[in-house]
């Protein structure tokens, strides 16, 4: 017999955390047996309920022995479905945002900005996709907090129009169009409609929309879909909250309103943006601006986002979360304004690109050398692409060999950029520099 969506609402709402991994399971808590491309989570729900669970959910009826097993036809869609069902419950605002960058470092600025004022929950870490959306809202207890933030990922169209029927935002914002996941979308025009499908929801439930008015593609975007119940511009004159951006490097630094100066520990003009939106939506719901500007002052990036770290001499800019075409320019772009004595680049592939993967490294090359840094170092398969740009880099086929070149080579007195997409996990060359 299976569990209805009812049953097991009833069974969530008696305090039961929510678990897909029997690697973290906690006593009492709900596990839902998923499946991957090489893995069937109901072949771990026996042990998932040996480890402390108090039931798991699963959809082979083989394994349900006995009353700790709740059968559904579908375990992803009954996750999807419970969380659908629980944020229902919920009555106050919620803000999703998505782009191809800065989706993290914006969720987190604008949480950090709305802390000020309200009891916040925001998306852990990158907990933003089919999974992570559920798993996000299925963790808010709506007696405790006034506000939520949720993060929306994606690599294929469709996929924010899912997230946003779960999320059921009553606010929304894009950060940017970019170069992320063109395999998935197929091309720049699947990104742009992909996205947009978080518009499409906010314009049919008469929704908020936060617009950056000096994003054209954005701006574009939303001028096709008129419907919203409200338009907050930023970046604008006009705006209520307009930084003025004093500088980009080594840390972006603004003035704000009566010509408060601000120091954030953030680079680049495109993390600019991303606290121009935080204020924005900080205004929006009424958050000072002397609250505002302590709260992204304060903001300390982690988890290989923009991270400044020291190793010896050296500064290095650890930015290895995450890699696109449009990312790895920005970034490149802003590094190469900074000041040092001498730089070094240290970049790895960028994955997801699909048939466009060898025009977009070349590019990147051609970037770099335009540059004109001190050092280039690449690693990865596909970086190989960029290489006819670059005669004089050093290439690194694979990891093992990056890091014996990193410990063979110390560098004293070097800026340096570390950038790649997640898969190459490049944060490990930080392990190896000399101290």
């Amino acid at each position: 017999m299976h569990t209805s969506l009812e049953q097991l609402y009833d069974i969530y709402l008696k305090g039961h955390t929510i678990s897909t991994d029997t690697r973290q399971i906690t006593a009492g808590c709900l596990f839902f047996a998923l499946k991957g491309d090489t893995f069937d989570g109901n072949t771990y729900a026996a042990e998932a309920l040996k480890k402390g669970a108090a039931y798991a959910v699963v959809d082979n009826p083989d394994v349900a022995v006995d009353g700790k097993f709740l059968l559904v036809e579908d375990v992803l869609t009954a996750l999807q479905d419970l969380a659908r069902h629980h944020r229902k419950t919920f009555t106050f605002p919620v803000i999703a945002l998505t782009g191809s960058n800065g989706k993290t470092t914006t969720k987190e600025l604008i949480a950090k900005v709305l802390s000020m004022k309200y009891k916040i929950y925001a998306t852990k870490g990158n907990l933003n996709n089919h999974i992570g959306v559920p798993l996000t809202l299925l963790s808010i207890d709506a007696s405790k907090y006034e506000m939520a933030v949720v993060e929306m990922g994606a690599n294929h169209q469709e996929e924010i129009a899912l997230l946003s029927s779960i999320a059921q935002p009553t606010h929304g914002l894009i950060t940017n169009i970019g170069k992320a996941h063109l395999e998935g979308f197929g091309g720049v025009k699947g990104i742009v409609k992909g996205k947009g499908e978080l518009l499409d929801y906010l314009s049919k439930k008469k929704g908020t929309v936060f617009v950056n008015a000096e994003n054209e593609a954005v701006m574009e975007m939303v001028s096709k879909r008129r419907a919203f119940g409200e338009i907050v511009f930023y970046c604008t004159a006009s705006s209520p909250v307009n930084p003025k951006l004093i500088q980009e490097s080594p840390v972006v630094s603004f003035e704000g309103n009566k010509g408060k100066v601000v120091t954030t520990h953030i680079p680049g003009q495109y993390n600019f943006d991303n606290i121009c939106a935080a204020l924005a939506v900080g205004n929006y719901f009424g958050v000072t601006d002397e609250d505002g500007y302590e709260a992204v002052a304060n903001y300390q990036p982690d988890n290989n986002r923009s991270q400044i770290v020291k190793r010896g001499t050296n500064t290095v800019i650890m930015d290895a979360y995450n890699a696109n075409p449009s990312s790895m320019a920005a970034a490149i772009k802003n590094f190469a304004n900074m000041e040092a004595k001498h730089k070094m680049v240290i970049l790895g592939d960028m994955f997801e690109l699909g048939e466009a993967s060898e025009e977009e490294h070349l590019a990147l090359g051609k970037l770099v050398a335009d540059a004109k840094f001190d050092l280039v170092i690449l690693s990865g398969k596909q970086m190989q692409s960029a290489l006819p740009a670059l005669p004089k880099a050093y290439y690194f086929p694979d990891k093992f060999s990056l890091h014996n070149w990193v410990m063979d080579n110390p560098q004293h007195e070097t800026l340096i950029l570390i950038k790649g997409s997640r898969g190459m996990a490049l944060e490990s060359v930080l392990g190896v520099m000399a101290q």
